[in-house]
This record gives C-alpha cells, sequence and structure tokens, in this order.
C-alpha cells in the first residue's frame, strides 16, 4: 500500500478507511490531496482489492472545507479546467466504486467536500456538523457534482436555496431535509460509522455494489430500461456465492456468512 502525505488510508477487515489528513486547513482539498484520494480510491476499484466497503471522514475540526483557496492564484487560472482535470477524476471514481461507501461527517462539509460527502450511500452527522454550498460566497458556481446531487437528495428549492444563499444547513436540518441517514453526538461518530460501514463489509458485495449502481442509472432510466437494468444486475447476483449463502441461511433460519464473492 503506497504511503500517502494528505490521507490516511487502511484496509482492515474488509472495510477501507480514508481520512482527510489536513487538519490545519480543515481538509481543504489541495492538489496533494486530491491526487492521493484518486489513487486511494482507484487501488479499491482493483479486483484484487480486499475491500469490501468504504468510510470517508476528515481528521481534526472537519470533514472537507473544499477547495484549497489559498493554493496558487485564481486570476488568470481556467477554473472549469481545473475541474476537469482535477476534481473529475476522483469523483468519477468514487462514483463508480464497486463497495458500498459511509462518509462520517465531523464539523464543516463545504462546496466540493459538501460534494464528497453526500456522494456516500450513507451520511452520518455529528451534531456538530454543517454543510454549506459556498460557492456563491465567493461569485462562483455550485460545482464537483452538487447541483446533480443535491437536488435529488433535497428538492430543487431546498438546493435552490442552499446555492443561492449560500448559507449553512446545521446537522439537524439537513437531517429533517433527508440530507444524511443519522446524526449522533460528536464523541459517538466514528464509532457509529465504523460500526455501520463494518455491516456493509461483512454483506453481499456484489448485491451492494449493484444497489448502488441501479439506484444511480434510476436517476436516467426510463422503467422499462430500469427493469432490465435489474434484470441484468439481478443475474450476476445470482450467480455468486453469497447469494448460495444467503439462502441457505433463510431456509436454515440462522444468519447469513457472507463472503463477499
Amino acid at each position: 500500500m503506497p504511503r500517502f502525505e494528505t490521507i490516511d488510508f487502511s484496509i482492515n477487515d474488509g472495510l477501507a478507511t480514508i481520512t482527510f489528513n489536513r487538519p490545519d486547513r480543515l481538509n481543504a482539498l489541495s492538489a496533494k490531496l486530491k491526487s492521493e484520494f484518486l489513487l486511494a480510491l482507484r487501488s479499491l476499484n482493483r479486483q484484487d482489492s480486499e475491500a469490501r466497503a468504504l468510510l470517508i471522514t476528515g481528521a481534526g475540526r472537519g470533514f472537507c472545507a473544499g477547495a484549497d483557496l489559498a493554493e496558487g492564484g485564481n486570476e488568470d487560472r481556467d477554473m472549469g479546467a481545473s475541474l476537469t482535470d482535477t476534481y473529475h477524476p476522483f469523483l468519477t471514481e468514487l462514483a463508480n466504486l464497486r463497495i458500498p461507501v459511509v462518509s462520517a461527517v465531523n464539523g464543516v462539509a463545504a462546496g466540493a467536500g459538501m460534494s464528497i460527502a453526500i456522494s456516500a450511500d450513507i451520511v452520518i452527522a455529528a451534531k456538530s456538523a454543517y454543510f454549506l454550498q459556498a460557492f456563491v460566497n465567493i461569485g462562483l458556481v455550485p460545482d464537483a457534482g452538487s447541483t446533480f446531487l443535491l437536488p435529488r437528495l433535497v428538492g430543487l428549492n431546498r438546493a435552490r436555496s442552499m446555492m443561492m444563499l449560500g448559507e449553512k444547513v446545521p446537522a439537524d436540518k439537513a437531517l429533517d431535509w433527508g440530507l444524511v441517514y443519522d446524526v449522533v453526538e460528536d464523541d459517538a461518530l466514528l464509532d457509529t460509522a465504523t460500526k455501520l460501514a463494518t455491516k456493509l463489509a461483512s454483506g453481499p458485495t456484489v448485491a451492494l455494489g449493484s444497489i448502488r449502481h441501479l439506484l444511480a442509472q434510476s436517476l436516467t432510466n426510463d422503467y422499462q430500461g430500469q427493469l432490465a437494468a435489474e434484470a441484468t444486475a439481478q443475474r450476476v447476483a445470482g450467480r455468486t456465492e453469497d447469494c448460495v449463502e444467503g439462502v441457505m441461511a433463510f431456509i436454515q433460519k440462522r444468519e447469513a456468512a457472507f463472503k463477499g464473492k
């Protein structure tokens, strides 16, 4: 496993954990962090990866404050090219993961950091956490996939208000809006998220990966197209060892022991 400077990356008992580790900058996305995040995600997408679920969190007081605006000037930079070159690769890799993803949001999740957080299949937030579409506050438009993800999670009106007003949405309101799965005490965040991610890492990995991709496809498929996608995914899942184990466990009235195969 490669050594990283701006993230902590580990795999234990099938659970991969990526921790953004620039706490002095609230884990802002520097060029180095983006590059290392992409490398870690690519390793998880390898066929020989042992990971069966991914947990993403941030070190210190925040999950991720978004782009590191202190890194270089913006005067003559093509910010659209910056997105295409340095953001879209890791966002696409994250979306294409074959394993379920949990994010544990501590403190601020702003800008592209918020996009990463809400790209997870399940989002757990600390009570102190907040979500911020910060772009308009510096004269920019929302990016990093937020204009795609956010309206689908909270509805167009709420997404519009977050993006145009640039106001913080605290964890409790995010829960009420359906932006997160659960809100817990700050000191219970990592333990709660790890237990949930560990449960996913012990599940039927092929089926779980197919569920996340089927849900993504459902946003653009018509009904017949989605039925076809379900049949294709079910054909694959039905041939796994985990499916055989799951059926046998059901018949024998015992807990299934899935192996991710």
